[in-house]
């Protein structure tokens, strides 16, 4: 069954009814489920599919050849193709006919193994694009790859598309509509463990317990999550090694980039670069303030759910789970995943907030969310606010967040409204997030304040399950 990505086969579903030549570029990490989304996509439609493979020209080119020739079944072709240029001028010109989409996924294997081909379909772009109803559709894994040598300005298909997608994890929600049978509970624990990368939510099990799923994926060692982190990390950068002691050293609490670069041995500016590339490859994330433009107080997060559970909690126990005790390393995993599900449930809970404004159902139309935290000039300690958003310089919201099994009390509601206060907005409106519910007194306290809203875990998940 296919789920999610709405808005992105809407998007390819307009681009195809315009009848005219269109480009589209689609990149995201690996297994983030875009080759399923383009199969959606070409599912009733004239189309082209070919896959490329990490090896030589040559290789590639008959493995195109074979594609057109099996979509040209009614005009057989005798050989394959002499050239790349031959065979995608063959398509070019058969689009001159029909409508029809061609795709090339994986592009950077095909690319690197042929030099000219970014040149070939430039000039062919260029010479087509009026005559032919081509929808060409170039895919690849390789971030690095596809927006240095395909959407740069220095490349030479730059100004030639027509649109591109950057392919993201699903959210929240999209990822509780892959299980059927975990609890409420379990949906949320489930997502903090893997996130929404498609391929990682279909090694879950929903017919057995979290702990279970834990045991036989991350504490396993046969299993394909056990070595994913470090097996992705070696398919998409060139030094391996220190991308791993960065993002260990992250997960071990250095948060800020002198402590990274102490932790690793390495200057500051070599951080700074690696930082970046995992920062674009969507595993890390750079962290200031909310509504501070200086990197003085910046912090570095593993953004991936799943690289966060493995690295917290895989690397410690790798000697226990190498001699198959996997119910030992759970048992030591297994108290730290309520502080573990604070930062998860912060961010199901900034999701929700960012529905309510897409669903036109916000006391405050902001344009950004994001966590704040400095020093309370009163106390000269250090505070900090779970979410906040900005409209205006008169409107902002605040948020907490309460991952625990005990009820949110007036007091959670009182401290909030102080910190909120420090900020001087004429107007505020207060958002308590409970996984377990309030106490009757903040219930009443709520009420009586008129600009708070108390949103418990069940309240949200009917929400996001609520929408078709």
């Amino acid at each position: 069954m296919f789920i999610g990505r709405k808005r992105e086969l809407e998007a390819l579903n307009r681009l195809y009814r315009s009848e005219k030549f269109e480009f589209a570029v689609i990149y995201g990490r690996r297994r983030v489920g875009k080759t399923a989304l383009i199969n959606q996509f070409i599912l009733d439609k004239k189309a082209i599919y070919f896959m490329g493979v990490e090896s030589n020209d040559r290789q590639n080119l008959e493995n195109l050849s074979k594609n057109i020739m099996e979509y040209s079944v009614n005009t057989p072709l005798e050989t394959s193709f002499s050239s790349f240029q031959a065979a995608l001028e063959y398509v070019f010109r058969l689009a001159e006919k029909e409508r029809l989409i061609l795709v090339i996924d994986e592009y950077p294997y095909v690319a690197r193994a042929s030099k000219s081909l970014a040149s070939t379909l430039q000039l062919l772009i260029d010479q087509y694009k009026d005559s032919s109803k081509l929808m060409l559709i170039l895919c690849g894994s390789s971030m690095s790859y596809m927006e240095d040598h395909v959407l740069a300005y220095k490349a030479p298909l730059y100004g030639r598309r027509t649109a591109q997608m950057k392919i993201l994890p699903f959210d929240f929600e999209d990822a509780c509509r892959c299980f059927e049978h975990f609890s409420d509970e379990d949906l949320a624990l489930i997502y903090g463990i893997v996130g929404g990368t498609p391929q990682y939510l279909m090694q879950m099990n929903d017919n057995i317990s979290v702990e279970e799923n834990i045991k036989n994926t991350f504490l396993n060692p046969t299993s394909f999550l056990f070595e994913e982190p470090e097996n992705l990390l070696k398919q998409e950068v060139r030094e391996p090694a220190l991308y791993n002691a960065i993002i260990t050293a992250i997960a071990a609490g250095a948060s800020r980039m002198a402590e990274i670069s102490t932790k690793i041995g390495e200057s500051t500016s070599v951080c700074a670069t690696y930082l970046n590339n995992l920062i674009s490859l969507g595993l890390i994330q750079k962290e200031t303030p909310y509504g501070e433009k200086t990197s003085r107080k910046s912090v570095y997060r593993i953004a991936d759910p799943m690289f966060r559970f493995w690295y917290r909690f895989v690397p410690a126990n790798n000697s226990i789970i190498a001699r198959g005790a996997a119910d030992l390393a759970f048992k030591r995993i297994e108290p730290h995943l309520p502080d573990y599900m604070v930062k998860v449930f912060e961010e199901i809970c900034s999701q929700y907030l960012w529905k309510l404004l897409l669903n036109d159902e916000s006391p405050v139309v902001f344009s950004d969310l994001g966590r704040w935290w400095g020093t309370d000039p009163a106390t000269r300690s250090q505070i900090e606010i779970d979410i906040m958003g900005v409209q205006d310089q008169d409107n902002a919201l605040f948020g907490e967040c309460k991952w625990t099994n005990e009820k949110v009390d007036q007091g959670v509601l009182d401290t909030l409204m102080y910190r909120s206060g420090l900020f001087h907005y004429k107007h505020t409106h207060i958002y308590l997030f409970a996984k377990s519910g309030f106490t009757k007194g903040c219930v009443d306290e709520a009420a009586r304040m008129g600009n708070v809203t108390l949103v418990s875990y069940e309240d949200m998940l009917q929400c996001f399950l609520s929408t078709p």
